[in-house]
C-alpha cells in the first residue's frame, strides 16, 4: 500500500507543476493586458491573443494528467478529491486566459480613441487587484494555505466595489455624449470582465479552503457587486 500511494504522489506532484504554470500563464497574460491599457500600447495585443492558445493545450493536458492518474491510481476519499478541486482550479485559470484574451481584443479598439472624461486608472486599479489576487490564491493552492485563501475572498468586495463605480462612471459618460457609446460599451464589458476574473479566483481560494478542512466556506460569499439593479444615470 506505501508503494502504491507513493506513486499517486508522485503522479500529483506532476499534476500540480502543470497547474502551477498553467496560473503562471494566467498571471501572465493579466499582467500584460494591465501593462497595454496602463501604456495605451496595442503593439503586443496580438501575441497576447495568441498565447491564449497555449492555456488551453495545457489545460487539456493536465486534464488528460487527471484522468490517467484516475484510472491507473483509483483514489479515494481526500486523494480523489485532490483530483477534482485541481481539475475545477485548472479550468477557472483557464477562464482567466480567456477573459484576458478577450479584454485584450477589446483594448484594440479603446486603446487608440479613448473616451473623453473617463480615465481608465480605474481599469488598471482593477485589473492590478484581480492581478495580486490571482498571485495569492495560486500561492494559497500550492501550499494549501487556507489564511491566504481567506484574504482572496474577501478582497473580491473591493473588486466588485471598484466595478460599481466603473459602471456609474460609464453610463453616465455614455447618458451625456452618445458618441461614446462604441468605446464605452466596450470599456463596460473590459470591466466586467476583470470583475469575473475575481470571482474566479475567488472560486479557486474556495477549492483550497475545501481541500484543507474537506468542507466548502460556510458563509456565504459577500457580493458588493450592484451593477447589475442600476437602472438610472
Amino acid at each position: 500500500m506505501a508503494h502504491i500511494l507513493s506513486a499517486f504522489d508522485q503522479d500529483f506532484a506532476a499534476i500540480n507543476q502543470s497547474l502551477a504554470k498553467l496560473g503562471g500563464l494566467a498571471e501572465a497574460q493579466l499582467a500584460e493586458v494591465c501593462k497595454c491599457i496602463e501604456q495605451r500600447q496595442t503593439g503586443p495585443l496580438d501575441a497576447l491573443i495568441a498565447r491564449d492558445h497555449e492555456l488551453d493545450q495545457l489545460e487539456a493536458e493536465l486534464n488528460e494528467q487527471a484522468i490517467l492518474l484516475i484510472a491507473l491510481r483509483a483514489p479515494m476519499a481526500q486523494d480523489l478529491r485532490r483530483i477534482i478541486a485541481v481539475l475545477k482550479i485548472a479550468g477557472a485559470l483557464e477562464r482567466v486566459g480567456d477573459y484576458a484574451k478577450n479584454i485584450a481584443k477589446r483594448c484594440k479598439v479603446i486603446l487608440p480613441d479613448p473616451i473623453d472624461g473617463v480615465s481608465l486608472s480605474r481599469v488598471t486599479e482593477m485589473a492590478r487587484l484581480v492581478q495580486s489576487m490571482l498571485g495569492e490564491v495560486m500561492d494559497a493552492c500550492l501550499t494549501m494555505d487556507i489564511v491566504k485563501a481567506a484574504r482572496v475572498r474577501e478582497a473580491d468586495i473591493e473588486v466588485d466595489q471598484l466595478h460599481t463605480a466603473l459602471f456609474r462612471e460609464l453610463l453616465d459618460a455614455i447618458s451625456a455624449a452618445p458618441e461614446n457609446a462604441t468605446i464605452g460599451s466596450h470599456l463596460l464589458f473590459v470591466a466586467k470582465n476583470i470583475e469575473r476574473m475575481g470571482d474566479f479566483a475567488t472560486n479557486i481560494a474556495e477549492q483550497v479552503e475545501f481541500l484543507v478542512s474537506g468542507e466548502m466556506p460556510q458563509l456565504e460569499r459577500e457580493k458588493a457587486d450592484v451593477s447589475s439593479s442600476i437602472s438610472e444615470v
